[in-house]
C-alpha cells in the first residue's frame, strides 16, 4: 500500500499534462495507466486515422510541436511517440498496465485498489478522457444477426469487413473518414446523417482552426455561453486531417458516390426506418457556417488582414432532395452497419456517488461535489476546446492550482 498527495487515473494527454503540472509544484503524484502511454489512441484507432488539428495546435504545459511540419497532421503512431516523449521529458511517475478496480471514499482520503495494489490519496483526478467506449443506439439491439456491427474502435481497414454494401451511421468526423474510406475501396457505403458541424478544412488560406484560434472561438469560456449544456451538446466538427488538406464534408462524399439518407430512427431486423430530415439537418449546418466564415471575414476587414478572396459557398443541402424513409439491408445488400454515434463515459469502478442518471461525472469546470475528487479532460469542461490535446492543458494548470491549494495549504498563484 502507498500514500501519495494525488493520484491521476488514466496515462493519456489529459492525464500526463496534469502529471506535469503537479510536478511544476513539487506535488508528489503517480499516474496510473491501463496500459501503456496513450493506450486508447493505441488500441482503439483505424489504420488511416490521422488528428484532425494541424500539428502546430499539438501544445501540452512544457511542450510545444517541434518538427517540420506544422501545418500538417499527426499519424496516431507519430503522436503515441509524441506522448511517450512528452512523458518522459515530464518524468511522469507512471504506473503503466495497471488496472483500477476501484476507486473509493475513507474517512480522511481515497483509496485506489489496482490489480498491483493499492494507493491512498488525498486527491485522486479522473483523466480516463471524453472519448471513451462508443453510444450504440438502442436500434443495434433489433438488427438482424445476420449483418455485422462494427464499432469506430474495432474498426481497422475496409479490408477487415465482410462482402456487400455498408451502412455507416453518424456524419461527424468519424462517420464521414470512414464512409469516405470505405466507398473509395470499392464498397457502396449509405451514410445516415445525424446532426453535425460542417467547416471547410481550409478559408482564405489558412487552416479553418487558425482561424477559430485567431478569433477566440476554441478558447472560450463556459461561462461565456448562454446554456452550457447546450454547448457541450453539440456534434463534433465534421473535419478530417489529411496530407492534401483537403476538405471532406457531404458535398465530396456524394461526388464519390456515398448515399446521403436522414438520420436512423429504428431498424427491424433488415429495415432500417429513417427520419425524413436530411433537407433540415443540412440546411442548419450549411447556416452555421456560413456564420463562422462570415465573422471570420469581419474579422479580417477589421484588422486589415491579408488573406485569400473566399471560395464561393457551396451549400449542401440540395443533396437531400431523392433521400428514402427506409432502407432493405437485405434487398440492397447491405452487409454491415457502422455506428459512428458519438462516446459515451463509464466508471464501474468508481464508488463514489458523483454520476447522474445518465452515468456522467457531475462537476463544475472539473470539481466534483466530493472534495478532492477531480476530472479532466471532458467536452467543454472549461473551454470549448478542454477536450483538445490543444486545450487540456490550460485546464490541467487550473485544476492543479486547487489541488496544491488543498494538499499543502498554502496560497498557491
Amino acid at each position: 500500500m502507498t500514500t501519495l498527495p494525488v493520484v491521476i487515473i488514466g496515462g493519456g494527454q489529459a492525464g500526463l499534462a496534469m502529471s506535469r503540472c503537479l510536478s511544476e509544484l513539487d506535488i508528489e503524484h503517480t499516474v496510473i495507466e491501463r496500459g501503456d502511454v496513450g493506450q486508447r489512441w493505441r488500441a482503439q484507432s483505424w489504420d488511416s486515422l490521422r488528428l484532425l488539428t494541424p500539428n502546430w495546435m499539438t501544445r501540452l504545459p512544457g511542450f510545444q510541436y517541434d518538427g517540420d511540419d506544422p501545418n500538417g497532421f499527426m499519424a496516431v503512431p507519430e503522436l503515441v511517440t509524441m506522448l511517450e516523449r512528452y512523458a518522459a521529458e515530464s518524468r511522469a511517475p507512471l504506473e503503466t498496465n495497471t488496472t483500477v478496480l476501484s476507486v473509493e471514499r475513507t474517512a480522511d482520503r481515497f483509496r485506489v485498489t489496482t490489480d498491483r495494489g493499492v494507493w491512498h490519496a488525498e486527491s485522486v483526478v479522473l483523466a480516463t478522457g471524453y472519448s471513451d467506449l462508443p453510444a450504440v443506439p438502442a436500434a443495434g439491439r433489433s438488427l438482424a444477426r445476420t449483418v455485422t456491427q462494427i464499432l469506430p474502435n474495432d474498426y481497422q481497414r475496409p479490408a477487415q469487413l465482410p462482402p456487400g454494401g455498408v451502412l455507416v451511421v453518424g456524419a461527424s468526423a468519424t462517420g464521414v473518414q470512414l464512409a469516405d474510406e470505405i466507398q473509395r475501396s470499392g464498397r457502396q457505403v449509405t451514410l445516415a446523417v445525424g446532426r453535425h458541424t460542417r467547416l471547410p478544412r481550409r478559408y482564405r488560406g489558412q487552416d479553418i482552426l487558425w482561424w477559430l484560434d485567431k478569433l477566440g472561438l476554441l478558447s472560450q469560456p463556459i461561462d461565456a455561453v448562454h446554456a452550457a449544456d447546450i454547448s457541450r451538446g453539440q456534434p463534433s466538427l465534421q473535419l478530417v486531417g489529411r496530407p492534401d488538406h483537403a476538405t471532406l464534408d457531404l458535398a465530396v462524399l456524394r461526388e464519390v458516390g456515398v448515399r446521403l439518407v436522414g438520420r436512423l430512427c429504428e431498424i427491424d431486423g433488415h429495415t432500417a426506418r429513417l427520419a425524413e430530415d436530411l433537407i433540415a439537418t443540412t440546411a442548419a449546418a450549411d447556416i452555421k457556417m456560413a456564420e463562422v466564415l462570415t465573422r471570420i471575414d469581419t474579422f479580417i476587414e477589421l484588422r486589415r488582414l491579408s488573406a485569400r478572396a473566399a471560395a464561393p459557398f457551396r451549400p449542401t443541402w440540395p443533396l437531400a432532395t431523392d433521400a428514402p424513409n427506409r432502407i432493405d439491408l437485405k434487398g440492397e445488400g447491405i452487409k454491415t452497419v457502422i455506428w459512428a454515434t458519438g462516446y459515451r463515459r463509464a466508471y464501474p469502478w468508481l464508488k463514489i456517488p458523483v454520476l447522474d442518471a445518465r452515468g456522467e461525472i457531475v462537476h463544475e469546470g472539473g470539481v466534483t461535489k466530493v472534495p478532492g475528487l477531480y476530472v479532466l479532460g471532458m467536452n467543454f469542461q472549461r473551454r470549448r476546446n478542454s477536450s483538445f490535446i490543444d486545450g487540456v492543458g490550460d485546464d490541467a494548470r487550473a485544476l492543479a492550482t486547487l489541488i496544491a491549494r488543498a494538499v499543502t495549504g498554502a496560497h498557491v498563484a
